[in-house]
């Protein structure tokens, strides 16, 4: 819902002010935190070494962070590089091959890494879910999909099919599930694309230059294949005005945005503190609340890195690739938190919404692998989507519905927005909980929420939902300034 009420200069500015001091506080804490734990017994494994010009050690607890950007690292670089190299000689040569270009060279990187027996793996299930578009039976197609995608995911076929990956490396299992699952989603896309337009016959080609795209291939992110077949097959490729200095733009980010995590992770010890509940329990109140935030921003900071390197050399290969999601801070809705409209439509109505919901978390539980954690961590945010078309439907009910009235009649326009934004504070603590259950672990979502709800209660609850409150707010109001700008431009655009 567009936000369309200003609040004053002043209240902003104290809201500004009361946020940078809160988080320079449990920043503090957290510093003084990791400084204190560096050398105790149980950080031995994960704190490390770092870089020796900062003089101090590392927190190295994400083993997928330091193998992508360590030993792994020139590899990476290699390979993309060869990507785009190729890609622009044959975009010069015979644009319209560029397409068999981006096919042949990720299947020959995809066997050099993983062994050819894990190629004829891949392309058993391509061709699988191939034979099942023809028939044109979109539930056939997508059963097909996620017996598939089981099959990675459940003993005894995963261990017989991880058996096809040659040799052994310290990113193996990571390459393979994501390999294999990406692989999946992709031919059940192409399936039921297929499904879709059955006037347009696709071939085997078309799904395996769509498979094989390499910057897509291990760990996405999922283009449609409508999307990238319809922006591959172009001809003659040409780009927009400005795109190339966006692109420098976006990789300049993408390098700048690693190395201030790497520097991070030598003050900052936020992957390693929450694995040892005895230390975690000693922090203040607010470090703690701090550190429970901080690695909810990481893993989207992790997401939006490998979104910013993938989407920058396929937007040299003129494709427009899917954009990062939302940064957890911009986030105080459930709705927004999840892509799943085909089913849900306009997520107006409740049954619907149930059944998308459903979907999509079964979907998600299967990828990730089924496990009583992940089974906690999808009921949580499926019931946190829910219940929040519940209470809205709810406020809707006869007599709510009077009493909304007469309050928006009673009070200012900027005050509805702040009884909003207090609703906002509340549930943006409900997304951090849920999802702390599958970044963390369970222990200490409960440790979290006992010293934040129940010892802290009511001053750190308070003083932590106020520094929220705030926050929401500014929020808030970046989305009214950049909805205005954006309503500014097209009001220009019809003028001209």
């Amino acid at each position: 819902m567009r936000i369309k009420t200003a609040l004053p200069a002043a209240e902003l500015g104290l809201y500004s002010l009361v946020l940078s001091g809160a988080l320079a506080y449990a920043g503090r804490g957290l510093l003084e935190a990791s400084q204190d734990g560096a050398h105790r017994k149980a950080f031995r494994e994960s704190v490390r070494p770092g870089w020796e010009y900062i003089g101090r050690k590392m927190d190295v607890a994400d083993f997928e962070w330091v193998m992508w950007f360590t030993s792994f690292r020139n590899v990476i670089v290699f390979a993309l590089s060869g990507h785009v190299l190729f890609a622009k000689l044959c975009t010069m040569v015979a644009p319209q091959l560029r397409s068999w270009m981006y096919a042949v060279y990720g299947a020959l990187a995809v066997m050099g890494t993983m062994g050819p027996w894990y190629m004829l793996l891949l392309l058993g299930h391509c061709v699988g879910l191939y034979v099942a578009s023809l028939l044109g039976r979109p539930w056939l197609c997508l059963g097909l999909g996620l017996a598939s995608l089981a099959s990675f995911k459940t003993d005894p076929l995963i261990s017989w099919q991880s058996g096809f990956v040659t040799g052994t490396f310290d990113l193996q299992e990571v390459l393979f599930h994501g390999g294999s699952g990406f692989t999946v989603l992709r031919c059940t896309s192409f399936a039921l694309e297929s499904c879709a337009r059955p006037d347009r016959r696709y071939s085997l080609a078309d799904l395996l230059k769509y498979n094989f795209y390499l910057p897509f291939f291990f760990f996405g992110p999922v283009m449609t294949f409508d999307r990238f077949h319809a922006q591959v097959s172009q001809a003659e490729p040409v780009r927009r005005e400005g795109e190339l200095w966006h692109i420098r733009a976006q990789a300049g980010l993408s390098v700048a945005a690693i190395m201030v995590v790497d520097i991070f992770f030598h003050f900052f010890y936020i992957l390693t503190i929450p694995s040892d509940l005895k230390f975690a329990n000693r922090l203040p109140d607010s470090a703690l609340a701090g550190l429970a935030y901080s690695n909810l921003v990481y893993d989207w900071v992790k997401a939006a890195i490998l979104f910013g390197v993938v989407n920058t050399v396929a937007c040299l290969d003129h494709l427009d690739p899917p954009q990062p999601p939302k940064c957890i801070t911009a986030l105080y809705v459930f709705a927004e938190t999840y892509v799943y409209d085909h089913v849900g439509g306009e997520h107006s109505a409740v049954i619907p919404e149930l059944a998308a919901t459903v979907a999509t978390f079964a979907i998600t539980t299967l990828w990730l692998g089924p496990c009583d954690i992940v089974y906690l961590w999808s009921f949580l945010n499926c019931f946190g989507l829910n219940f929040e078309l519940w209470v809205q439907k709810l406020a809707e009910w006869g007599p709510l519905a009077r009493i909304e009235v007469s309050r928006e009649a009673s009070l200012s326009v900027q005050m509805s927005r702040r009884v909003r934004a207090l609703f906002g504070a509340l549930n943006f603590w409900a997304i951090i909980m849920y999802n702390l259950v599958s970044l963390n672990s369970l222990e200490f979502t409960e440790l979290v929420a006992r010293r934040l709800l129940l010892t802290g209660f009511p001053q750190t609850t308070l003083a932590v939902l106020f520094v929220t409150y705030c926050g929401v707010q500014l929020v808030k109001e970046r989305e009214r300034t950049l909805a205005l700008e954006e309503e500014q431009r097209q009001d220009k655009e019809k003028l001209e």
